[in-house]
């Protein structure tokens, strides 16, 4: 009974894959670009390299696993405190024992318009144009006219005809986003996204099957509570199709170095603190999460606690995610002197 529960949740996965929903991870603000264009570059600092590994469901023998890997690089433009980031985000995901793959790489493009000369205060717009392969392993699949008398017959014709196992296509998404900042201890962004804008054909027969657009909608808070502790909130809500999905939580993250210097420049980087909150996918899963910076290093741990009906048969197992951030300044321009955009 056990396996044929866990081949019902494989089942109803990979049907949500061929019906073309996107993948998704719990640590979703460790993915600005897959959230919208327009968050590229809202961070302290020049440079950033985002990844986050997930595995899900790797008890049923057919796991689940995802690899995204995200660049940003920011930089002024004219004379005032306007700027440009340049970016790319990539992800590879085999999903089931069909070993259906997906790989991602979109290169982005976002730019900042400074809205006062006093404060930091941004309006943004990003997007990302590139390409889309998936493919899938026909030897994994068996079908009914393989079924011959009650027994199957590997050999007997599956009766379907697949144009082909492997597709590529063109993908674009835009956004816009804004951020500001609270006083002098914190700040926030908005933002709204297009992915799919396109809208391209996801199915592996000559039949037109399109990938229905998503719209997410992406808010954060920063605040500084005392000397020694920030909070961070973040929501995020994306509508594909008939699917919904609102993740939302937050981290409370302790300092741990004294010497510390709350400033934007280079030494500003140099934080040591550790962190830990939680994070919920409403109907579906909690996850706790424990993340700790070190100078310009951050790495987070987390696991999915599956809450929805699925729990029967998954256990209340979901998946394990690691993150890891790494980002820092170009010794040239010292941040603490200007006004960029940041989080």
């Amino acid at each position: 009974m056990k396996k044929l529960c866990y081949h019902i949740i494989l089942i109803i996965c990979f049907s949500q894959q061929l019906s073309a929903q996107d993948i998704h991870v719990s640590q979703f603000y460790e993915t600005p670009l897959m959230r919208n264009p327009a968050l590229a570059g809202i961070f302290t600092g020049h440079v950033r390299i985002q990844s986050v590994h997930r595995t899900q469901w790797s008890f049923t023998g057919f796991g689940y696993q995802t690899t995204a890997l995200s660049g940003e690089y920011k930089f002024p433009v004219g004379y005032g405190y306007d700027f440009m980031t340049v970016g790319m985000q990539t992800f590879y995901d085999v999903a089931g024992n069909t070993r259906l793959k997906t790989l991602q790489v979109m290169p982005a493009l976002n730019f900042h318009k400074a809205l006062s000369g006093t404060k930091t205060e941004y309006l943004s717009g990003g997007f990302m144009v590139g390409m889309v392969q998936r493919q899938f392993d026909l030897n994994n699949l068996t079908f009914n006219n393989q079924y011959v008398n009650g027994e199957f017959n590997q050999n007997a014709s599956s009766g379907e005809s697949f144009s082909s196992v492997n597709r590529k296509v063109l993908d674009m998404a835009a956004g816009l986003s804004y951020n500001s900042e609270i006083g002098e201890s914190g700040s926030y962004y908005l933002g709204a996204s297009l992915y799919h804008i396109n809208q391209p054909t996801e199915s592996f027969k000559d039949d037109k099957i399109q990938l229905p657009s998503k719209t997410q909608i992406n808010a954060g808070l920063h605040l500084k509570m005392t000397e020694n502790m920030d909070m961070v909130a973040e929501l995020n809500y994306s509508k594909q199709g008939s699917y919904n999905e609102v993740m939302l939580g937050g981290i409370w993250s302790f300092q741990l170095n004294d010497n510390y210097t709350n400033t934007e420049s280079e030494e500003g980087l140099e934080k040591i603190s550790l962190g830990i909150g939680g994070f919920i996918r409403l109907q579906d899963a909690f996850t706790p999460v424990v993340k700790m910076t070190y100078k310009r290093t951050e790495i987070g741990v987390s696991y999915d606690v599956n809450l929805s009906d699925l729990k029967k048969g998954s256990q209340g197992r979901g998946g394990y995610e690691l993150s890891l951030s790494y980002k820092f300044s170009r010794p040239s321009i010292e941040l603490s002197k200007q006004f960029c955009p940041r989080f």
